[in-house]
């Protein structure tokens, strides 16, 4: 049996387990795994500039492949401390990351030492597990349960405290003969689906609900296939956005009261029966006036976590499976009685759903300087195609994206969905830049946003990572203001300032070109919307010759108000904006608007 530290026996259960990929920060309490780390090799690492900045990029670098798990190091005290946003945001969207963080000697964890935390106390909540290692012969084991728990059931992240007196101690550990531990994922019978399509059967106007769970199960071409086969249309959540290609004729648009489209919500409330697969009926999608929701429709859910099944509504039926393995049996199922000719005529009721489309938009074009926001995502439309994967938080800039771009594959609509932290998407853009390196990778932010995390595109120019990031600048909390006014107050949101360094750009005070370009990057301000196209373009050239991130700053408004629910009802959405009356008015629309 071979003898090795227990710091390098973790390293080897790493890349056995196949991960390639770390994002951290070194420090004094973690160097010992960092030496193992260089010392094993087939791991690249990716410095970070701050610690909550790599665990973002440790998930922004799992969301992008089936079966990536992103790495997160750190060092002990504040190192953990600042992973926990992460660990909340991957927690809540079921992404499985690995964080791992040094800690004081075993014999002063408790005896106030420097930057000694119980970090596995504090992450225990927003965590699968969450553990401080006392023994060293116990870290082969830690690991490779980590590595199970990770994985199995709904996934989801886990931290592992190594105190540097465990990291450094010799234990046996072969690694040739290392097996990662199988993978648990319930399964549904073939009794449960049955009895879920008998519902399916007994509708007239069914709608299946994709989320983001059929993405993480890799079940993207199943759910395309037994749609087509019973002719449902398919509600994509803003988690499962891209299960389903949006010019698909069964996308019946996103529903909700703020990501959500016109058309989306009106076939949702013409329902009588929906079929959620992998979702978790968030607020955003339901709204909280769940008797609007529910009102004159039948539900049955599917959902890998059995806890989930009943945690916002009881549905008329669950079903505890993994999306894969219940969309396999669906296919099976849906083909057999398709053959036997049992499955009803959905067509009129599949064009109903494509002639609201055709009817109810909003309008992108208009022509106003300084620009509004809906003409910067027409843009974006033009210039970005189906291969881009975008990248994306929270705020206006991530509500207005999602009800005006067009997404067409799954893992290209790259989204914080639960936590929503301001300045995940820097980070998170960059994990997925570096997960996949030929990507057309587009973030997009608010100002606030960009600003909260800035200093990490320092650590995509270090290490050669382009991606273009288009920055939506009204130098406001806009999504705070908005909600604000139903208080009847604008109160501590505004940004604005003279920047007496850059007066050129007059009260939107933080110089986001000259910051970015001090931090190694590219960029490009533009203030005319028929100036978007051609700067669109420049960024993309420009990222591949300097293999940097390029900013694209579009100067906005200074107030507007997208279209949402002020009473959190999906059929009471306010349009701010005028909607959409002639065909130049939404010009990159899925469909031709009929007028």
């Amino acid at each position: 049996m071979a003898r090795m530290t227990a710091a390098r026996a973790a390293v080897e259960i790493l890349r056995r387990e196949g991960v390639t990929q770390a994002f951290g920060v070194p420090g004094a309490a973690i160097n010992p795994f960092y030496k193992a780390l260089k010392e094993g090799g087939g791991i690249d690492h990716t410095l970070a500039r701050h610690v909550e900045g790599a665990s973002h990029m440790a998930e922004g670098y799992t969301r992008t492949h089936p079966g990536n798990i992103g790495l997160c190091i750190g060092t002990s005290g504040p190192a953990g401390t600042d992973m926990i946003t992460g660990l909340y945001s991957a927690i809540g969207d079921s992404v499985p990351i690995l964080c791992i963080t040094g800690q004081a000697p075993t014999g002063v964890i408790h005896k106030e030492d420097f930057q000694a935390v119980d970090i596995a106390t504090i992450a225990k909540p927003v965590t699968k597990m969450a553990v401080t290692v006392l023994e060293a012969a116990q870290v082969p084991g830690v690991f490779q349960q980590a590595f199970h728990l990770m994985r199995s059931g709904r996934p989801g992240p886990v931290l592992i405290d190594l105190p540097i007196d465990v990291q450094q101690t010799e234990i046996e550990f072969d690694p040739d003969t290392y097996q990662p531990l199988p993978v648990y994922r319930p399964a549904a019978t073939r009794a449960q689906i049955e009895k879920a399509l008998s519902y399916l059967l007994a509708a007239e106007r069914p709608v299946l609900v994709a989320g983001g769970g059929v993405i993480s199960a890799d079940a993207c071409a199943l759910l395309t296939e037994f749609a087509e086969l019973t002719r449902t249309p398919v509600i994509p959540t803003l988690m499962g956005w891209g299960a389903l290609p949006d010019d698909h004729e069964l996308n019946a648009g996103m529903v909700g009261v703020q990501t959500s489209h016109r058309y989306g919500n009106a076939t949702f409330l013409e329902s009588d029966f929906v079929l959620g697969i992998g979702n978790r009926w968030a607020n955003r999608h339901t709204g909280y006036k769940l008797d609007v929701y529910r009102r004159g429709r039948k539900f049955v859910h599917v959902d890998i976590e059995p806890t989930q099944i009943g945690r916002i509504f009881p549905p008329d039926y669950g079903v505890v499976s993994d999306a894969r393995a219940a969309l396999e049996l669906f296919v099976e199922v849906a083909g057999e009685l398709k053959a036997a000719g049992r499955l009803p005529d959905r067509d009129a009721w599949v064009a109903s759903t494509q002639e609201r489309r055709a009817t109810l938009q909003r309008r992108t074009h208009f022509d106003d300087v300084p620009m509004k926001p809906q003409r910067v995502y027409e843009e974006m439309n033009r210039a970005f195609g189906p291969e881009t994967r975008y990248v994306s938080t929270i705020g206006l800039s991530q509500i207005a994206g999602a009800q005006m771009l067009h997404v067409y594959r799954p893992r290209h609509w790259i989204n914080c969905g639960q936590a929503g932290p301001l300045g995940w998407t820097v980070p998170a853009a960059i994990g997925v830049a570096k997960a996949d390196p030929d990507a057309q990778v587009v973030a997009l932010s608010g100002d606030y946003d960009f600003q909260f995390l800035i200093e990490e595109l320092a650590a995509a120019a270090q290490h050669r990572i382009p991606y273009v990031h288009v920055l939506v600048n009204n130098s406001y909390l806009g999504l705070i203001r908005q909600a604000q006014i139903g208080l009847d107050i604008n109160f501590q949101v505004n940004l604005e300032f003279e920047n007496v360094n850059s007066p050129e750009i007059g009260v939107y005070g933080v110089d986001h070109v000259k910051v970015a370009e001090g931090l190694g990057c590219k960029a490009i301000r533009v203030t005319e919307p028929d100036r978007l196209g051609a700067a669109f373009e420049e960024a993309k050239k420009l990222a591949a010759e300097y293999r940097v991130p390029v900013v694209v700053e579009a100067m906005l408004e200074r107030i507007t108000n997208i279209a949402m629910s002020r009473t959190m009802d999906i059929s009471d959405i306010s349009e701010f904006e005028e909607l959409a009356t002639e065909p130049g008015h939404a010009p990159t629309a899925i469909r031709p608007l009929k007028v």
